[in-house]
């Protein structure tokens, strides 16, 4: 029987194993375990596990299961991920159960990672590198935030995603900071966020301007880039930004734009 997993009848009545990945040809490396491993670098946890239960399923890379589960992902570039992955597993383990995938993913789930950097665009998408949009990407870091949130944006206009968002979280608890250019009128964006909500501008409007655009959330994620928090730059313009979650660099980082909002240091006011 093939493409249960069984592997094959030997003429004695014995079953041979599933195959396994190899490397074919002058020494060429297998092209599978480098498919997992990027779909586990993307994938967060709760996503990889959906996709462990699913290959536990499948009886092999042709399983009409899974190319439905490839079709129906919107994320960019997942589905072509998706089809990579399923096009190494039938040219180099063919026999080899979806179980036998799902058991790698577990398995590399379960060890420590590091947190990769994450691209982010706007605009018009390409196949070439797997990216998120700036939209969703904007509110899943102020989701994440439990306790604090800093936002700097040189421009704001309608976003009444992102708006929401940040009220949410003022909603629960976090404490939020806006640090906003006051040349672009971009506080009026905000002004139906709660009183507690913070806003800063410059002190000095003659001292250059505040052209950061950065999202963090506490001190271990944050997305910076392009896009301002206009409804433009969030989903038409073309940008580009990057999403970290390495405590090394994001901690810094808020430290910096917690001194610039001190009161002692003279460099931002509340409005």
């Amino acid at each position: 029987m093939t493409g249960t997993g069984a592997g094959h009848h030997r003429p004695d009545g014995t079953r041979s194993s599933p195959r396994v990945p190899a490397g074919r040809g002058h020494g060429r490396p297998a092209q599978l375990p480098s498919r997992l491993a990027a779909l586990c670098e993307r994938l967060p946890q709760d996503r990889i596990r959906a996709l462990e239960d699913l290959l536990t399923r499948l009886t092999g890379p042709d399983d009409p299961l899974l190319g439905r589960f490839t079709v129906a992902q919107s994320a960019a570039g997942l589905s072509r991920q998706l089809e990579e992955m399923t096009q190494a597993w039938r040219a180099e383990a063919p026999d080899l159960p979806g179980a036998g995938l799902a058991l790698v993913l577990a398995t590399v789930r379960a060890l420590p990672r590091p947190q990769p950097v994450q691209t982010v665009v706007s605009g018009p998408l390409s196949p070439a590198i797997p990216v998120r949009l700036t939209s969703g990407v904007a509110l899943e870091v102020i989701r994440s935030a439990d306790a604090a949130l800093l936002i700097a944006s040189f421009a704001a206009y309608g976003a009444e995603d992102v708006v929401a968002e940040i009220a949410a979280a003022a909603g629960r608890g976090v404490e939020v900071d806006l640090l906003l250019e006051e040349s672009t009128h971009a506080a009026a964006a905000f002004s139906a966020l709660p009183a507690e909500v913070r806003i800063w501008h410059r002190t000095e409007a003659g001292a250059g301007v505040l052209h950061a655009k950065l999202i963090a959330a506490d001190r271990h994620t944050a997305f910076l880039g392009s896009a301002n928090l206009t409804d433009r730059a969030l989903g038409d313009n073309i940008e580009l930004g990057v999403v970290v979650r390495d405590l090394k660099v994001v901690e810094p980082l808020v430290e910096h734009f917690r001194w610039l909002i001190g009161p002692a240091n003279d460099v931002m006011r509340r409005v």
